[in-house]
């Protein structure tokens, strides 16, 4: 049964979230909640994580770009699509693209990780570069959008992106109707945002906080200021959640729905990745285990609670992995 509160008017509802469930079955799957007993026992509660990381093309994008995708007209179709990313959307809109056949074009940063561009590449799309920030391969795109009638698939600022990531809460919420705190991960918001709004209309109760770099705070300065702000600059080692400004529609929901967004720093994000590497033997990007490192270092109290961590991503680059498998069996025993 659906809880009476729902949403604030104008923000995507668990109408939206569920049409796009139906709308992606069968090209994303539904990915795992799994428990992290050794967690658990340390933060007195219970643990368990979303495990995004093994979802289709690598991360949890492939739900909001099927779900725009699969809602474009045939003209849009026959003529294109094109994105900007720093990798994981691209490749999700390249399998996306692959699924329903069409051309893809994704521009990325001149500082993509190689697997993503591969990745990106294998799947399809023609790959692009411009400069290093999101603000500058978004103008690239637009560009050649106008000039080639190709259709722009937004990385997070669109209904219809939210409502596909917002599947990830609908699935927790299915899932753990018991849950009390879930950790979502921000870079423009697309996939905070939908979870936030699935299970606050599915769970109220329920406490939704993002998590950011501190050096890659957007949605947090944008909190601060009660606007969208342009950040000078990002710096980060997670290059999936190092926008320098959030999203108009991202925001609202982010105000209307977030109950907090908390920093996290470079060492812990780099601690939980090996943790998760060495302790539960899983390969999660840096973006992707931001949302442990946040709850490893404190950041999120979590302390006798129920909480889900979604881990958003697994595209690690490969040469990280024998230096954090090292870093994660050289710690203490859980």
């Amino acid at each position: 049964m659906k809880a009476d509160t729902g949403v604030p008017p104008g923000l995507v509802t668990i109408d939206d979230i569920e049409a796009a469930a139906l709308r992606i079955r069968g090209v994303a799957v539904r990915t795992p909640l799994l428990p992290f007993a050794e967690l658990s026992a340390e933060t007195g509660g219970e643990v368990r994580l979303k495990c995004e990381s093994l979802q289709r093309a690598g991360s949890f994008k492939i739900r909001g770009a099927y779900n725009f995708v699969a809602q474009l007209s045939r003209e849009e179709m026959e003529r294109g699509i094109i994105t900007y990313s720093s990798g994981n959307h691209a490749q999700a809109v390249a399998l996306a693209a692959r699924e329903k056949g069409v051309r893809a074009v994704v521009v990325m940063p001149l500082t993509a990780p190689g697997v993503k561009v591969e990745g990106a590449r294998r799947l399809g799309a023609e790959v692009i570069f411009e400069g290093t920030t999101s603000l500058e391969r978004k103008a690239r795109a637009e560009a050649i959008a106008e000039e080639e009638g190709l259709a722009m698939v937004p990385p997070f600022d669109d209904p219809r992106i939210i409502a596909g990531q917002g599947t990830v809460g609908l699935e927790i919420a299915q899932e753990w109707p018991e849950v009390d705190l879930v950790l979502a991960p921000i870079g423009g918001g697309g996939l905070a945002s939908g979870t936030a709004a699935a299970l606050k209309g599915l769970l109220p109760n329920v406490r939704v906080v993002g998590v950011e770099p501190e050096g890659a705070g957007c949605m947090r300065a944008a909190l601060d200021a009660g606007e969208p702000v342009t950040l000078p600059t990002t710096r980060t080692i997670a290059d999936g959640l190092a926008p320098v400004r959030v999203g108009s529609l991202t925001f609202l929901h982010g105000r209307e729905l977030l109950d907090d967004v908390v920093l996290v720093t470079d060492e812990a994000i780099r601690k939980a990745t090996a943790a998760l590497l060495s302790r539960r033997k899983l390969v999660v990007e840096y973006s992707g285990a931001a949302t442990l490192g946040a709850l490893m270092s404190g950041a999120a109290d979590a302390r006798g609670l129920k909480v889900a961590v979604v881990l958003s991503g697994g595209n690690l680059d490969p040469s990280l992995l024998e230096g954090l498998a090292n870093e994660g069996s050289s710690g203490p025993e859980r």
